[in-house]
């Protein structure tokens, strides 16, 4: 979603909903693949916004109908370790469960308020730097303990690249104890799932379901967590507000960013 079907303003438009209503009507699946949760999706679309299904937190989780039909979990252990580690390394970090709105432990709250004090780093995306405002000011539970046993992913940020890039040598370190999945979609942040666990891993998921293959499907996307589906999709394409890692990868750019639409021209262009 980021980066590519949503403005940098976090929405998706309306043209964008009529270009997918458009598809469907003519018998073309579409699914959302995105890093976001599910829960929080239904804030960014258009009033009627409708696709066939979503997989959420980078593939933790595939929903059609409004209904999970896969789910992985973070071991609790993996949970625990993770909160000890980023509270010694004061790095912001938000958990969501399976189920329900993100938290943050209340006595990490010092910190995570100071990752994103004003001037923003010039380096942090507008869209991630005005989530993370919104995500602190309503969007987060602060709770005294860690509640629940079933959590999708962990999103961990900060305004320095340096400070995120140590905190990934950490969690390095982490993996030789407890194996899992890390996947980054800008310069300043890294979530953290289930081992083996991505978009590609929730594409095919919902390919078997449909008796379909990777050939049979085209993926857009523009960053690294991404890279995945890209690789794996029979036609792949990046946004051409894309680095241009990703543009290497992938048989196809759009003509425009995604504050220009450039989804939805380039599926109106070419399956229209």
């Amino acid at each position: 979603m980021d980066g590519t079907i949503l403005t940098h303003q976090n929405q998706v438009t309306v043209k964008t909903k009529e270009v997918i209503d458009q598809l469907r009507s003519k018998g073309i699946l579409v699914f959302i693949a995105t890093g976001r949760s599910f829960d929080e999706i239904e804030a960014l679309v258009p009033e009627g916004f409708q696709v066939d299904g979503f997989i959420s937190s980078n593939g933790m989780a595939a929903h059609v109908d409004g209904v999970a039909v896969m789910e992985h979990s973070l071991p609790l252990d993996l949970v625990e370790k993770v909160i000890e580690k980023a509270r010694k390394h004061k790095v912001y970090y938000e958990l969501f469960p399976n189920k329900g709105s993100r938290f943050t432990l209340k006595e990490d709250r010092h910190f995570l308020e100071n990752e994103i004090r004003d001037p923003r780093t010039e380096t942090v995306g507008i869209n991630e730097w005005m989530s993370r405002k919104e995500a602190i000011k309503s969007e987060i539970e602060w709770k005294d303990v860690i509640e629940g046993d079933k959590f999708s992913k962990f999103y961990c940020f900060s305004r320095s690249k340096e400070h995120i890039n140590t905190w990934k040598k950490e969690l390095e370190e982490l993996k030789k104890e407890i194996d899992f999945t890390m996947s980054i979609s800008s310069e300043h942040n890294v979530e953290i799932m289930v081992a083996n666990v991505n978009k590609a891993t929730g594409i095919e998921y919902i390919l078997n379901k449909h008796n379909l293959t990777a050939n049979d499907i085209v993926g857009i996307g523009d960053s690294d967590n991404d890279i995945p589906m890209l690789k794996f999709v029979g036609h792949s394409v990046a946004m051409k507000n894309a680095p241009d890692h990703i543009k290497e990868l992938v048989d196809d750019v759009t003509d425009f960013t995604c504050d220009e639409d450039g989804v939805s021209d380039y599926l109106e262009k070419h399956f229209l």
